[in-house]
């Protein structure tokens, strides 16, 4: 027999052997022998008050084991012969809607602008040292996308969108460790989704997929409303049938390549702010309620969750990183983009996080109607451009103290940063458009009430977090093919249907099942 119940241990407790085995004797009133095996689902840490705890959602196993084996059978068969679907880009969607073709028995034929996790490392070095910006292969753009080297945090709240499990239950048979399966708020690090990738990439070579690297969409032949072939840097015609458009979100190119072909995009609401880095013992410290550098052993670096609303628009943390590093995550070379990422380990010295603020493309942006569907796009190349002038024009980001910055005074000096390229003393209070700054700095000041010791002088502001969600939809149906072009499946985030790694991997296996159905 096998029962789930909560479980609550402190830290003290923590420390003991087989507590989880205790406690679930003494909860169900069981002799201990019956008890064979304690299984946790899910743990979670509860650090609201000075007495902190660790939760555990269990299965219980009575007079009897647990298997081994999981209800995710991943079933690749051989595609060499089949029917091909083509696909742009290897991100998430891309990456995963391969798999999903391949479980379906279709010949997924990938093509990507950037290059493999291997040789993308020599491009990052680059940027980091020598601040030069491949515009082909950068944090953004390369096998894996964003997320290959900027975290993988794997935390989402798409759960009506797929099935959340699989995709977790996908990454642990490619190698993650199975602790993600249990997290509250899983995350691979940045260390370890490379070897991740690449392997899901092996299983597609494996199984008789085809991916190509270095290989940019430069145009689209349309014949009577369908995509008739695509051509790949400028000289590679390819017939295709279908076409899976998984580009991600800074792959503006392809936004103009469509609107040029007359492909009808919508504009989009999304976000832009700042980086805000502490220190991670204060942060430790704030939320674990503790001396600075005193957190107890058992407890993992310390994260947060803020939000507030100022006006009618939120302002709040996206893409928090504990123990992480803040990467220049430009894909051009006349601009300034800020992400932040984490090891596995999550053991380096600061803790950075997105504070952003919510853009309605409808109302906020009365200067740039313009350029219509892409005057969000073009807010957010000015405002990557701002940040590139006023850091220096040599991909240094410009940066103020958190206090300075709230209360409107140029930073003297600034804190030390896990920012390669450095940072620049900047007066961001009096760059940023108002429509941001003027709402970060009321919303700084109200989570320094909700967090104290957050709103401090040994935090930095850095400029610009602008890349949290695509500021263009490419529309589709319920099919989920694009309303004029029945067959063009636009998928991820660059589509604007997704906002993460499993959020995009979801979105990436349900266009996949849509292609076998619309066959």
């Amino acid at each position: 027999m096998i029962t789930q119940i909560q479980i609550r241990i402190s830290l003290e407790e923590a420390k003991q052997p087989n507590i989880l085995i205790q406690k679930a004797t003494r909860f169900l009133s069981l002799p201990p022998q019956r008890i064979k095996a304690v299984k946790i689902l899910r743990k979670s840490i509860d650090a609201r008050k000075p007495q902190i705890y660790f939760n555990y959602k269990t299965a219980v196993y009575i007079d009897e084991f647990p298997s081994e084996e999981t209800k995710y059978q991943f079933e690749y068969r051989d595609v060499s012969r089949a029917q091909p679907v083509h696909i742009i880009g290897f991100g998430p969607a891309g990456m995963y809607a391969a798999l999903r073709l391949i479980e379906l028995g279709y010949k997924p034929i990938v093509f990507e602008r950037g290059k493999d996790v291997q040789q993308r490392r020599r491009d990052l070095r680059l940027i980091n040292q020598l601040r030069i910006v491949d515009e082909n292969s950068n944090y953004c753009f390369g096998e894996g996308g964003a997320g290959t080297y900027s975290d993988g945090k794997l935390y989402t709240r798409s759960l009506k969108r797929g099935d959340v499990r699989r995709i977790f239950e996908n990454l642990v048979y490619h190698g993650a460790h199975p602790q993600i399966l249990i997290d509250a708020h899983p995350h691979i690090g940045t260390d370890k989704l490379p070897k991740v990738v690449q392997n899901i990439r092996e299983t597609i070579l494996q199984y008789g997929g085809e991916i190509y690297f270095n290989s940019r969409l430069t145009d689209i032949i349309l014949k009577n409303n369908r995509i008739n072939s695509i051509i790949i840097n400028n000289e590679q015609s390819v017939d295709v049938s279908r076409l899976i458009l998984a580009t991600g979100h800074s792959a503006r190119d392809i936004y103009y390549l469509l609107d040029k072909k007359h492909i009808l995009l919508e504009p989009k609401s999304f976000a832009m702010g700042v980086r805000v880095e502490h220190p991670q013992e204060l942060i430790d410290s704030i939320q674990y309620h503790c001396p600075v550098g005193q957190k107890n052993e058992l407890l993992p670096p310390a994260s947060y969750s803020l939000v507030h609303q100022v006006g009618n628009r939120g302002v709040y943390s996206f893409c928090m990183c504990p123990g992480g590093f803040i990467v220049p995550a430009a894909t051009a070379p006349n601009e300034v983009v800020v992400n932040g990422m984490s090891p596995s380990r999550r053991n380096n010295r600061f803790a950075n996080s997105g504070i952003v603020v919510q853009i309605d493309v409808e109302t906020d942006l009365p200067k740039y109607e313009k350029y219509g569907v892409f005057k969000g796009l073009q807010f957010q190349k000015d405002l990557e451009h701002l940040a590139f002038v006023a850091g220096g024009k040599n991909l240094c980001a410009p940066a103020q103290r958190l206090t300075d910055f709230v209360e409107g005074r140029l930073s003297t000096n600034l804190n030390e940063t896990s920012y390669q390229p450095g940072i620049t003393s900047a007066p961001l209070h009096s760059i940023l458009p108002k429509i941001i700054g003027k709402k970060l700095r009321k919303a700084f000041k109200a989570y320094g009430k909700k967090m104290p010791g957050f709103y401090t002088e040994l935090a930095n502001v850095i400029a610009v977090e602008s890349r949290t969600s695509a500021p263009v939809k490419i529309p589709r149906t319920s099919q989920l093919y694009h309303p004029q072009i029945n067959n063009l499946y636009p998928a991820g985030e660059g589509a604007g249907y997704a906002g993460g790694i499993v959020s995009a991997a979801m979105d990436g296996e349900r266009l996949a099942e849509a292609i076998a159905c619309n066959k």
